[in-house]
Formats: structure tokens, C-alpha cells, sequence
């Protein structure tokens, strides 16, 4: 083990001054918990201290030392067990029901931020390294604020309240037991920086294993084909013996200092011990006095061992609170209520450039001039990396362009009354004519404007669950009468076949299904979105002749849709108003 690079000081991405900040703003959403805890514990104290004094009273008693009934004192210490039952079981009720309340409450946060994030293009963390942190990194943080921090005041109050107690009966005594804390004190600054290090290290590691655990279910048919089963479980070996020897290297430091600590506590034990003993042999101390003696001793030297385990739990909140904060460094989409154009839209691009910003790479799209216009059907066609995924990312308003400008743009009927004067001779009223004007509404793209298009994405993209509630995706207030219309549309009319119909099960991405159907289906749910502008990223490409030409038949057939397809198929292309070939710009 190299020992030099276990005493290696750890300097941390955040500041303590900002990662306390960040924890406190997560802890105002559990503060009836963290109350709860707090006054469960405090009780827990209240009756710990009894015990001791019920204890001593029992023995003095025993002793004839006092008097008082025996059958009473035991009794009184009976009530007393009893009631911690009841603390017990209130501490493991609200950590089982609150705790559980409180976690749900902020992964739901954590994940409606990563939801609201703009989208990079190029995520630079792993997606099984983001559930690893909204998993085990939330529950570390809620767990802390609502368990540990409450117990630091019954831990205090404990350490207090028999401190106290053992100054009334042996002030040299009780000085002498605590005397083990500064020396942590002045360990702990040392102490928590290193396991900060190496908890990290142990973390990044564990959620690198649950990337490779995500991604190979993810393409388990791909391992099987290509026959690398070994290959992957190499990959899962090799990171897990990585995770063993980070964890022993935590564990070597852990056990160092905890065997340091023990055995100033173990000196101190032995000491009040050693007093108490000399004390009792020369008549000094009762042996109830003895018994409370070592009690309290404990229970100064209990809390003191709390106090040094909040070391690794500051430690491992820390390195979960900065795994969380990194989740957050991504700004937020504009938010605010969604712009609904009236329809049809038409979209126009306006000396738009766009790259992903890699040093030296050439632009994606460079000064692109199109013009979508409402009504009007679209076949996008190209090469890979042609810029076709770029300019459907550029469309739903997930990227803007670095140059030029993306606009909305919709033609709005107006009304309006033109007075024309009769020259009859019977009548001279005038009369009244209705004209029509139209006026161009136009505005830059943003993801406000997202709910003006119906996007249907390349491959299979249902989700686990009923029919119902895939198709609820594209409209949660659509009725079964708008679901069957979708799905006629869409040619899924082989739905209406399967026993149970919209409650229909179907397994992770649409286990059951062939693509062609699971490509009908997400064309249909598609359908349900109140959108004008109709983005079809290769969606007909596991459909046959037949199905594909009906298809595109029902999609066209409404001159209220602009219709953009990003396709290979020539069978498409005849149906399109233009043609834009991104290979020949």
C-alpha cells in the first residue's frame, strides 16, 4: 500500500462554504423530519439519563444505602424501558415513512432539473453514472440531513447531561474522560480531508461499475451477436477489483484512525474504572455510586464516538453533495408558458452555423438558408454526418445555432370591414363588404415554442407499460375516441386486435412488437400532440410499400401540417413539396 499517497491532502472541486450553502438550501424541504428526529432524540437522552439514576437509586437501595422499596425502584426502571420501546419504535417510524417521503421528494427534484437542463449535444456524464448519484448519492445526502444532523443534538445534549452528572459526583473524573477530545479536534481537519479524497474515489468508481451494468443490458442482443460475453464481464472484473482496492485503501485509513481514537476512549474507560475501584475498596463510593460511575462514562464516551463517526458522514455528504452540484452546473432551458402558434407553422433558417465545438472540427452546418413554409411537406436528405441529426436538434430548439437565426412563423387571418357607399337612388344606407387580410406572425425559435411541433425520433422509443400510457405521452388529457382516431391514422390498426387493446402490457421498448408496429405506435402518439409542424426522423423505415404510401397518404391528406421527413427512401420523396439534400450545400 503507498502510504504517501494515502496521507495525500485532497483539494476539492467546491468549497466547504459552498457545499454547506447547497446542503442547507436541500434541507429546508426536510425540516419536519430532521424536527421529528431531533425531539425523538432528545427524549431518547432525557431517558437514558434516568436510567442511570433509577439504576444507581436501585442499587443504593439493594445496598441499604437508601431507603426506599426495592419492588418500586425496579418498576420505575421498567417505565422507563418502556418508554424508550416507544422512542425506538417512533425514530424507526419516521425514518421508514418521512425518510422514504423525503427521498422520493429529491430525486423528483433532481431529475426535473436535469429535465429542464439544456441539452449539450454531447453529454459528459455517463447515464448510469447519473442514476448512480440520483440513487445512492440522494439517499446519502437526505439520510444526513435528516438523521444524522437531528442526532448531533441529542448527541451533544448527551454528552452534556453526563458530563454534568459526573461533575456532581467526581469533578477530577469527568475531566479526565473527556480528555481524548481535543486531540480529536485537532486529528479531525487532517481526518476529514483524506476521506474526502478517497470516499470520491471509492464513488466514481462504483458508478463507473453501474455504467457498464447499464449499458450492457442496454445492448444485450448486441453482446450476444457479437459474442462478447467475456469481453464485457473482463470489462466488469477489471472495474470491480478497482472498487475492491479503492474500498481497502479507504478501509486501511479508517481502521488507523479509529484504532487511534479507541484507544484513547479504552485508556479513559479503564482509568474510571481503575478510579471507581479505589474509590469503592476504601468506602468512598457506594457500589450503586460504582454502577453509575461506568454508566456515565459510557455515556460521555458513547457520544464522543458519535462525534467521530460525524466524521466520515461530513465526509461521504460532501462527496455526494458535489456529485449532486455537478448535475446542476448545466444551465436551465428559457422557462415559461409554451408559445402556440396558430397553425399551419412554417420555420425558416437564416444563415445558420452550428458545431459542437470540438477544436478543429468543421462546422456541422454552415450559413444553411431554408424555408419550411406552413402547409407545405419537406424531405431532408444526406449523408452520416451530413448535419441531418443537427438539424433536427436545431428545429426542436435543443441547440442554437452560433450564427444566424431560427424563426417561427405562422400566417394570422384578420377580419376586417370595408365601407362601400351605394349611389341607388332608392337607397342611400351604405354597404357593408367583409375582406380578409393576412399578417405574418414571426418569431425567434426557442424551447418555448417545442409544443408547436410533433416530433416522431429514429428507432424504437416506447416505453415499458400499457398502450394507454405510451400514447398519453403525446397528449395526458386524450380520450379513447382521440387514441383510436391516432391510431388509425398512424396504420396501427393491429391494435385493435389484441385482447386487451389500450391496456395492452408491453415490455422495455415495446417487447412483443415487430419495429414496424412499434414505429406506428410512436407515429401515433405523435399524432396526439397539438402541433403544426411535423418532424419525422426516418419513421417509416420498417414499414412495407403498402403501409408506408397509406401512411403518408393520411399524414399529407391535412394541409394544416407542415410535414418535415429526414429520410432515405424514394418513396417518400415523391410525396414532398422540396427537397433539401444536405450532402450539396
Amino acid at each position: 500500500m503507498n502510504w504517501k499517497e494515502l496521507l495525500r491532502r485532497h483539494e476539492s472541486k467546491y468549497k466547504a462554504g459552498q457545499i454547506a450553502r447547497w446542503l442547507w438550501a436541500a434541507w429546508r424541504g426536510n425540516r419536519l423530519q430532521a424536527g421529528l428526529n431531533a425531539t425523538v432524540g432528545i427524549l431518547g437522552v432525557v431517558l437514558s439519563l434516568l436510567t442511570v439514576w433509577a439504576m444507581q437509586r436501585a442499587m443504593d437501595i439493594a445496598q441499604g444505602v437508601r431507603e426506599g422499596s426495592l419492588y418500586g425502584a425496579v418498576g420505575v426502571m421498567a417505565l422507563i424501558i418502556l418508554c424508550e420501546f416507544a422512542v425506538g419504535i417512533s425514530r424507526v417510524w419516521i425514518k421508514n415513512i418521512l425518510g422514504v417521503r423525503a427521498q422520493n421528494r429529491m430525486q423528483q427534484q433532481m431529475l426535473a432539473r436535469l429535465l429542464r437542463s439544456e441539452w449539450r449535444g454531447r453529454e459528459a456524464m455517463h447515464s448510469g453514472d447519473v442514476i448512480n448519484r440520483l440513487e445512492q448519492d440522494v439517499r446519502q445526502v437526505v439520510d444526513f440531513l435528516t438523521e444524522t444532523l437531528p442526532s448531533v443534538v441529542s448527541t451533544l445534549l448527551m454528552f452534556v447531561g453526563a458530563f454534568c452528572y459526573l461533575m456532581q459526583m467526581d469533578t477530577w473524573l469527568a475531566v479526565v474522560t473527556v480528555g481524548i477530545l481535543p486531540v480529536f479536534l485537532v486529528l479531525s481537519r487532517y481526518y476529514v480531508s483524506q476521506m474526502r479524497r478517497l470516499s470520491r474515489s471509492v464513488r466514481q468508481t462504483d458508478s463507473h461499475i453501474q455504467s457498464i451494468l447499464t449499458e450492457t443490458m442496454q445492448h444485450r442482443m448486441l453482446v450476444k451477436t457479437m459474442e462478447a460475453d467475456e469481453q464485457m464481464l473482463d470489462r466488469l472484473d477489471s472495474s470491480q477489483a478497482e472498487l475492491r482496492s479503492r474500498v481497502k485503501e479507504r478501509t486501511a485509513f479508517s481502521v488507523l484512525s479509529h484504532l487511534v481514537l479507541n484507544t484513547g476512549f479504552s485508556v479513559g474507560y479503564l482509568v474510571a474504572f481503575l478510579w471507581g475501584a479505589l474509590r469503592l475498596s476504601r468506602g468512598t463510593l457506594t457500589f450503586g455510586g460504582m454502577t453509575a460511575f461506568l454508566q456515565l462514562v459510557y455515556r460521555i464516551q458513547g457520544p464522543a464516538r458519535d462525534l467521530t463517526r460525524l466524521a466520515p458522514a461530513f465526509v461521504g455528504v460532501f462527496t455526494a453533495a458535489e456529485r449532486l452540484m455537478e448535475l446542476e452546473e448545466i444551465p436551465e432551458e428559457e422557462q415559461g408558458e409554451p408559445q402556440m402558434l396558430p397553425a399551419p407553422c412554417g420555420i425558416r433558417f437564416s444563415h445558420v452555423s452550428f458545431n459542437y465545438g470540438a477544436e478543429g472540427q468543421e462546422a456541422t452546418l454552415t450559413d444553411a438558408n431554408y424555408d419550411f413554409r406552413p402547409g407545405t411537406c419537406t424531405a431532408i436528405l444526406g449523408q452520416t454526418g451530413s448535419g441531418k441529426t443537427t438539424l433536427i436538434r436545431l428545429l426542436l430548439a435543443l441547440i442554437r445555432p452560433q450564427e444566424g437565426e431560427i424563426s417561427l412563423y405562422s400566417s394570422v387571418e384578420r377580419r376586417v370591414q370595408s365601407v362601400e357607399f351605394a349611389a341607388a337612388q332608392q337607397d342611400d344606407s351604405a354597404a357593408v363588404a367583409n375582406s380578409t387580410l393576412y399578417t405574418l406572425h414571426s418569431t425567434p425559435l426557442s424551447p418555448l415554442h417545442r409544443c408547436n411541433f410533433v416530433y416522431v425520433p429514429q428507432g424504437n422509443t416506447l416505453l415499458s407499460g400499457t398502450l394507454r400510457d405510451n400514447l398519453l405521452l403525446g397528449n395526458p388529457e386524450a380520450t379513447d375516441d382521440e387514441m383510436v382516431a391516432a391510431l388509425r391514422m398512424a396504420c396501427a390498426d393491429f391494435v385493435f386486435d389484441l385482447p386487451q387493446g389500450l391496456d395492452t402490457v408491453f415490455a422495455e421498448q415495446g417487447g412483443g412488437l415487430s419495429e414496424g408496429q412499434a414505429q406506428r405506435i410512436a407515429i401515433a402518439r405523435a399524432l396526439l400532440r397539438p402541433g403544426s409542424i411535423m418532424l419525422l426522423d426516418e419513421a417509416t423505415s420498417a414499414l412495407d410499400a403498402d403501409t408506408e404510401r397509406t401512411l403518408l397518404h393520411n399524414l399529407l391528406s391535412d394541409q394544416q401540417r407542415t410535414v418535415i421527413f429526414v429520410t432515405h427512401r424514394e418513396a417518400v420523396v415523391g410525396y414532398c413539396d422540396q427537397v433539401i439534400d444536405l450532402g450539396n450545400r
